[in-house]
């Protein structure tokens, strides 16, 4: 009787032994296609989603000192060189921006701060009645100012083009000239605002977007500047996963492993794809150019004082790229990431996406070679590039799915 319960145990180690080793050579829980993708996440989340959020936090963190400093003088002691200045910086940090939009699964859509800091258009309207309010441009000032424009201005006046309307006409720089005379944008008429009020309110509001770029930062990396932090437990936001105490790269990392909510690394390699990259494809094709070139709405335009749609676009393909390949600025796919991961499995799919993306990025800079965004937005080209970015979409979600199934 001994023996066979020795051998029935030994069968149960043996069934167990098998389940675990699994197709693949699955050892220690996870096949040898998990271990990749746990290691695609270990390269992508610091490489890619740290490094962009951390470019941004500091970028816009300057673009607000440049602008508080710019509105304690006044605009009419502010040379173009410092104005200039101001919109290099405004620049950097909006294509920091354009650059994560590839994984604003997480932080920026569960804490709203996509919305917040980006919605267009500009209520032009509703920002020359509050400009025009003296009690409202006296609120605005200071460091109490950036709390004010938080709570009170409403996301149509907040984020990016608020302050790009401030800094940029016509797909150019301001000159200080302007700032030094009465703000004369139509929906101005019959209303005084002087620069130096739009100075005040870009002040206020780049205060914002540096706290919401904070958060940001500190709510995917555990390890983020202490000045980030401080910031954020000043403003008592919350920047950890709810209902955990995990920030959101920890979340990802930790897929398949107890307090994630991520259960699979196949689901967390499909949020990637599909959560991410996938989505802003969509939004790209869709939304920010066929809105605008199918007539549903003409005035629907991201970026029209600066001119700076297209480039948008073009940041927006590179937010996926850098995702695929692993790092951010990546102009080849790096041992560990996507794209590799695609090439060593043999995903019949892999050259399909490589195509794609390039046809997208090509389709996009031929569309800036012949004007900006809001000047040719009825373009034949424009189409030609929304259909490259669907097929890059269609060809993200058959990844997504083939993963799935590994």
């Amino acid at each position: 009787m001994k023996k066979f319960l020795s051998l029935i145990a030994l069968a149960a180690l043996c069934v167990a032994a098998a389940s675990c080793q699994g197709k693949g050579g699955e050892t220690g829980g996870l096949s040898d296609a998990e271990k990749a993708m746990k290691g695609i996440a270990a390269q992508y989340v610091p490489g890619v989603i740290y490094a962009t959020y951390g470019d941004l936090a500091k970028e816009s963190g300057e673009l607000y000192d440049l602008l508080a400093a710019a509105a304690g003088k006044g605009a009419g002691k502010l040379n173009q060189g410092e104005l200039d200045a101001i919109c290099a910086k405004f620049l950097q940090a909006r294509q920091s921006w354009e650059e994560s939009e590839a994984f604003l699964f997480g932080a920026a859509t569960d804490f709203g701060i996509d919305p917040h800091i980006d919605t267009w258009p500009l209520d032009v309207d509703g920002l020359a009645t509050e400009l025009s309010n003296a009690e409202k441009v006296e609120a605005l000032k200071g460091e109490d100012g950036i709390a004010y424009a938080a709570a009170k201005l409403g996301q149509e006046l907040l984020g990016f083009h608020g302050i790009e309307f401030v800094l940029f006409r016509d797909g150019k720089n301001r000159t200080v000239a302007a700032l030094q005379g009465v703000e004369d944008h139509a929906a101005f008429a019959g209303k005084t605002v002087t620069g130096d009020q739009e100075l005040i309110y870009a002040a206020a509001v780049a205060g914002d977007l540096r706290d919401n770029c904070y958060r940001l930062c500190v709510s995917w990396n555990p390890d983020a500047p202490k000045a980030y932090v401080d910031r954020c437990e000043e403003l008592e936001v919350a920047v950890t996963v709810t209902g955990s105490d995990l920030t959101y790269g920890e979340n990802l990392l930790g897929a398949a492993e107890a307090g994630s909510s991520y259960k699979t690394w196949q689901s967390a390699m499909a949020s990637i794809l599909k959560a991410g990259c996938s989505n802003i494809c969509a939004e790209v094709a869709d939304v920010k150019m066929g809105n605008a070139h199918t007539g549903e709405d003409i005035n629907y335009i991201e970026s029209p004082y600066s001119k700076q749609s297209f480039q948008d676009f073009i940041d927006n393909i590179l937010s996926i790229q850098y995702s695929l390949y692993g790092k951010a600025g990546a102009t080849s796919a790096q041992a560990g990431s996507m794209m590799d991961f695609f090439a060593a499995q043999r995903y019949s799919g892999a050259t399909a996406i490589q195509q794609a993306l390039e046809a997208s990025l090509a389709a996009l800079k031929a569309c800036q070679a012949k004007g900006a965004f809001v000047d040719i937005y009825a373009d034949a080209s424009v189409q030609t590039a929304m259909d490259a970015i669907s097929g890059l979409d269609d060809e993200l979600n058959k990844a997504a799915d083939w993963i799935l199934r590994q």
